[in-house]
């Protein structure tokens, strides 16, 4: 493992952290989706460029499925920066998988202080100046922080048989969207505090699905800094249509 450069403890550093090891088994294909060719290139390259062109980031940390560690496409990605480091930290879910890759920073001498900024691979719309927008909202609190997006469409909850295969689902009531926000990522938390939220909630077999949901178990409350439309998770195939169309027309 490259060597890392320490931060006084005074002047905290950003860090990138990119969990990997989910098979994206809803898209499909012989790779892990954050590893498939999109618009020429690896879903997982438009965020790492991303990271890398972000004056602020002082590394960048991939937490990789064991099985995957020594698969070449991690090499071609590599090139991309020295200060990019690939672990087999990938763990069965993907707040292990974060679990893991943040004790291996600080084992690796990451001050407890600094800032880790944790990020979908599957939203290659990110954007350095999204990036730098996100580290300039939180970098003066103490809560952190994550970029999202006020919802802006009417919600609807269905009724409780919605889970049943092949049952009609009806309306059981409007939500109001007033207050209502769609979390994406980053989301900036400091190191250790991190660490220790997700340790704890996964202790708890709380539902975590996001960095920030462990961060309010622990009593605190995460800002919210408008993100982008652009910065979606590709989940599903029109995902993948719809941001191959955006990503070829942005490279034009």
């Amino acid at each position: 493992m490259a060597a890392v450069i320490q931060s006084p403890p005074s002047f905290p550093q950003c860090h990138a952290l990119l969990p990997t090891a989910g098979n994206g088994s809803r898209l499909g294909g012989a790779l892990p989706k954050q590893f498939q060719s999109l618009a020429g290139k690896p879903m997982l390259a438009y965020a790492l460029e991303a990271f890398i062109a972000t004056p602020e980031i002082a590394s960048i940390w991939v937490g990789v499925s064991p099985g995957f560690i020594d698969n070449p496409i991690l090499s071609t990605l590599a090139v991309k920066s020295p200060s990019i480091q690939f672990l087999p930290s990938g763990g069965p879910t993907r707040q292990e998988t974060v679990r893991n890759t943040l004790a291996a920073m600080l084992k690796a001498g990451i001050p407890e202080n600094d800032w880790v900024l944790v990020h979908d691979a599957a939203r290659p719309g990110i954007s350095s100046a999204l990036i730098q927008k996100l580290i300039k909202a939180i970098a003066k609190t103490s809560d952190g922080g994550i970029l999202a997006m006020p919802m802006a469409d009417t919600l609807k909850m269905a009724e409780a048989n919605s889970a049943i295969a092949g049952t009609p689902t009806r309306v059981l009531k409007t939500i109001p969207r007033e207050h209502l926000w769609q979390a994406q990522t980053p989301q900036m938390f400091g190191l250790k505090r991190l660490h220790d939220a997700i340790e704890e909630g996964i202790r708890l077999e709380a539902d975590i699905t996001d960095e920030a949901s462990a961060i309010e178990l622990a009593g605190m409350s995460p800002l919210l800094v408008e993100g982008s439309t652009s910065n979606f998770k590709v989940t599903h195939p029109a995902d993948w249509d719809l941001m191959q169309s955006i990503l070829q027309v942005a490279t034009k």
